[in-house]
């Protein structure tokens, strides 16, 4: 068996798990779920549920990949009691690396797919019924979508093929600081749009009576699932990361690093969508189609308006990718480590299973357009409902209930390994909170996404 990559450095540690956790939910999700419930009472709720859910969480992810140095399969065998069960999850795990990959990989090759329709100026005097056109066009079109899901699918592999130390670290590095530097630059531009002021007010100024509009258990219900979901947290994605890394650190602090650039990302994409959609007076509620057909219509009013959709389309296919080629990363070592195959063997195995089984999801938008799966849902909100609704948020409370339950790793394990290094440390006075209030947050994301 290959000996065991490494990060070179801290640096590229956070960044890459960063990349894992940034990707369309920050930059797609986050902006229309807030127009959606109201605004900035939706991003005090979200804020204060990812100190409460999202950092101890990521701690105890980072603790049980660091302590075993092992996938989760292998990780959770190594420190679990002799004879209980929680290695399984380590299967469900892998499933649901596979499944977000079958259909993420899709949506990431729509940004690409957007980069090059604006580079190539596409867009051009496009009326708004064109611009709505170029978007259902482009999902009708089983081959383009197949082509730009397959560029996507061979570069990722292609990224992971020169292991962690020599590829993945150094690409997704490029990638973050890019994905960092442009969304600096387009948030100063939509914030100096003539009337921008208004949906920066919408953005950053609390509105209680539109928030009690929406219902204040909408807002907060929503912002839970958002904080949770957006970090990529129960799948064992960061928990790999943190086999790679050395223990000259404490987890608490890397983990409010990681959830700090993460959040970072998902504040700045409102920044961008929001002053512009008051600046051209497009509703800041628009849905799912606010990056696809609501933000061109905006740039195509611009000035250098193709010049600032390129670089947006650039910030989105970063994002996106960065969490392809982590996710990638965590399917080969995780086949690594429990199948004994190498690196290459993993990538010549993995690159071509998940490119044919990402076809079921390109077709669902055409050719398959009338498939219904999982309660009526089309293939890929099918697989988005598997790995969104039951492996992130079963798979979080699996780790939540083995680090703070006798019965598991157990919660002195945990805070030790979470302590070893230097940094800011855990306070032991949190177990009760671990133990007991900690897994009942989660129990409301999963009931409440199976109703």
């Amino acid at each position: 068996m290959e000996s065991r990559d490494s990060f070179k450095s801290r640096l590229g540690f956070i960044l890459v798990s960063a990349g894992c956790a940034i990707g369309i939910g920050n930059v797609w999700k986050f902006p229309y779920i807030t127009g959606q419930y109201g605004g900035a009472v939706f991003v005090l709720f979200y804020l204060a549920f990812l100190v409460l859910m999202g950092i101890p969480v990521m701690t105890m992810e980072l603790a049980v990949g660091r302590a075993s140095g092992k996938s989760v399969l292998l990780g959770f065998r190594k420190l679990e009691k002799p004879g209980t069960p929680w290695h399984l999850h380590g299967w469900a795990s892998l499933l649901g690396c596979f499944v977000l990959m079958i259909y993420y990989t899709t949506i990431s090759g729509w940004m690409l797919d957007y980069f090059y329709k604006f580079l190539t100026n596409s867009f051009a005097g496009a009326t708004p019924e064109v611009v709505a056109q170029t978007f259902d066009a482009m999902i009708a079109n089983p081959l383009e979508l197949t082509v730009f899901m397959g560029i996507t699918v061979l570069a990722g592999f292609f990224i992971c093929f020169g292991g962690v130390e020599e590829r993945l670290e150094g690409v997704t590095k490029v990638m973050m600081i890019g994905l960092l530097g442009l969304i600096v630059i387009l948030a100063i531009n939509s914030v100096l749009l003539p009337g921008s002021s208004a949906g920066l007010s919408f953005y950053l100024m609390p509105d209680w009576d539109r928030a009690i509009e929406a219902g204040l258990g909408n807002v907060a219900t929503a912002a839970m699932n958002q904080a949770f979901f957006t970090l990529s947290l129960g799948m064992g994605s960061m928990e790999i990361f943190a086999s790679y890394m050395s223990k000259n650190n404490g987890l608490t602090g890397e983990s409010m690093r990681i959830v700090a650039l993460d959040t970072f990302v998902a504040i700045m994409a409102g920044m961008i969508i929001f002053p512009a959609c008051f600046a051209f007076g497009v509703e800041p509620d628009a849905g799912p189609s606010l990056i696809f057909i609501t933000l061109p219509n905006i740039f195509i009013n611009m000035s250098w308006g193709q010049f600032w959709g390129v670089l947006f389309f650039v910030f989105m296919t970063f994002a996106s990718f960065s969490t392809v080629t982590a996710v990638f990363e965590n399917l080969i070592c995780t086949c690594m480590d429990n199948f004994g195959w190498s690196r290459k063997k993993a990538v010549y195995i993995l690159l071509p299973a998940i490119f044919f089984c990402s076809l079921p999801c390109v077709l669902g938008f055409n050719l398959w357009q009338d498939v219904t799966l999982i309660g009526d849902r089309g293939i890929l909100d099918s697989e988005d409902f598997i790995v969104s609704n039951l492996i992130l948020p079963i798979g979080s409370l699996i780790f939540a209930l083995f680090c703070s339950w006798k019965y598991g790793w157990g919660f002195d394990g945990y805070l030790k390994e979470v302590n070893t290094g230097d940094g800011l440390k855990m306070p032991a006075w949190v177990r009760p909170y671990f133990k007991y209030v900690l897994p009942v947050l989660i129990a409301v994301i999963i009931v409440r996404g199976l109703i």
